[in-house]
């Protein structure tokens, strides 16, 4: 290779940024992208093409978001949720970042000789070495053990760079909340910009997750117009449409922009508690009338419930008051599916679908996962709760999570938009990125290139 041709090659190295926006469904962005609220969005759709995607299920983010970066199903990469069972117990514990079984995707990009800058996604919790730039997202608590390299904590610290809102802002008072949602993105915002001006990347990844937050607690905001504090939640939109221009416009023609998120949102008419359902059908028992959780379960207990909508069966030998045989194994999960399927509210089917977990999960952990998992129509919120005393009620959530609104929108600036016939996956997202980075997709990854 001759000095011309080094240096042609190293003008148009190819590399992707991708901004993630955690819980933002398809429908709202188009909804903003019609009505002007996100006029930067706009133009970016004239290069880029936006599709709804469909998740992980769960649909819930820690599930999500490690799909994302694994490109793979949850029974490779062994997180099915925010809480998981230890092992031949009842004990809880919170899956991290080192209880994800595959490699993730900046550490593939780091092993072809490639830099990763990678901010706030979820599931990363505490950060890993990589060859790159690496900043914990939810449920990270200590910034100290949330960044890679420690080098980078006093510029962290300079740019105020905040971890997550305060949400116990918006059991206070929701104005300040929302002021508290917009500090936490400015300075997100920021860290964002000067980590893409300042570091070398081939990947960069910059996740927002305070949409979520917001549409957790406000999305009833999103979807009346004359809602207190409707104009509030488009101004948070107009400013997140302020950080897509910010980036876009920093990108040349070799550069892929992405835009994903882990899951949708819609409103919540009703929660629905599983364990609830499950105590009142003589399928679960506690010790005590106000069980904290599933520790407390009663020594008769055949099936019981972790959040949001896995079920699992009380097997003998796989749980300490195991009582069900593996004979009786498949009739029961039928019997238990057969039930939920009939609930309805206001005569609407509450469920959409129950999982066995083989439909599902595929891989070495399929023993892990749960039994069942539920898929409910949009409205119906599933919980796991194990003091409630009701079947449905509200709390102070209006906005819970979709399976299949999810976006994701990819494209270069000044050329023709991609064409991608079927409906995404999240976990097409990782071997996608791989082959616009011109490195080998590895073969147990479950996603497929979507260009």
């Amino acid at each position: 290779m001759g000095l011309l041709d080094f240096f042609k090659k190293a003008k148009t190295e190819r590399k992707v940024v991708l901004i993630g926006l955690d819980g933002t469904p398809y429908t709202l962005l188009k909804q903003y992208i019609e009505d002007g609220t996100m006029p930067n969005l706009a133009r970016i759709t004239n290069d880029c093409l936006l599709k709804q995607m469909d998740v992980s299920i769960p649909e819930v983010s820690s599930t999500s978001w490690t799909c994302f970066y694994t490109g793979c199903n949850p029974a490779q990469h062994g997180i099915f949720g925010f809480l998981d069972l230890q092992p031949n117990s009842y004990k809880i514990y919170f899956p991290n970042s080192r209880n994800v079984k595959m490699p993730a995707l900046w550490d593939i990009v780091g092993n072809s000789g490639k830099r990763s800058v990678v901010i706030n996604v979820p599931q990363t919790y505490p950060a890993k070495q990589t060859n790159g730039v690496l900043i914990s997202g939810f449920v990270a608590t200590d910034i100290k053990k949330a960044t890679y390299p420690a080098e980078l904590l006093p510029t962290l610290s300079e740019l105020g760079y905040r971890l997550d809102p305060d949400a116990a802002r918006a059991r206070e008072s929701k104005e300040a909340f929302i002021e508290d949602i917009l500090d936490v993105f400015e300075k997100r915002r920021r860290t964002i910009l000067h980590l893409f001006e300042h570091e070398k990347w081939s990947l960069f990844i910059g996740t927002v997750t305070e949409t979520d937050r917001l549409h957790h607690f406000m999305w009833d905001a999103a979807v009346d117009p004359n809602h207190k504090y409707h104009d509030a939640f488009k101004e948070f939109y107009r400013r997140v449409d302020k950080l897509l221009g910010e980036v876009y416009e920093r990108l040349d023609t070799s550069t892929t922009f992405m835009m994903c998120s882990d899951h949708g949102f819609t409103k919540i008419e009703q929660q629905v508690y599983l364990n609830y359902w499950l105590k009142s059908n003589g399928y679960l028992s506690f010790t005590s009338d106000t069980p904290k959780s599933i520790e407390e379960i009663g020594s008769n207990s055949r099936a019981f419930a972790l959040d949001p909508t896995r079920i699992y069966i009380n097997l003998k030998g796989k749980y300490p008051q195991g009582t069900v045989s593996t004979g009786e194994y498949e009739r029961l999960r039928s019997e238990i599916a057969d039930g939920l399927l009939s609930l309805e509210h206001n005569g609407q089917r509450i469920l959409q679908r129950v999982f066995m977990k083989e439909e599902i999960f595929r891989g070495p952990l399929l023993e892990q996962a749960p039994d069942l998992v539920v898929l409910s129509n949009y409205g119906y919120d599933m919980k796991g709760a194990t003091n409630k005393q009701v079947l449905m009620d509200t709390e102070l959530f209006t906005g819970m999570h979709t399976q299949d609104d999810a976006h994701l929108l990819i494209g270069r600036r000044g050329t023709a938009r991609p064409s991608i016939e079927r409906k995404p996956h999240i976990c097409d997202i990782a071997p996608t990125i791989l082959k616009e980075l011109d490195i080998a997709v590895p073969p147990d990854m479950v996603g497929r290139a979507l260009v």
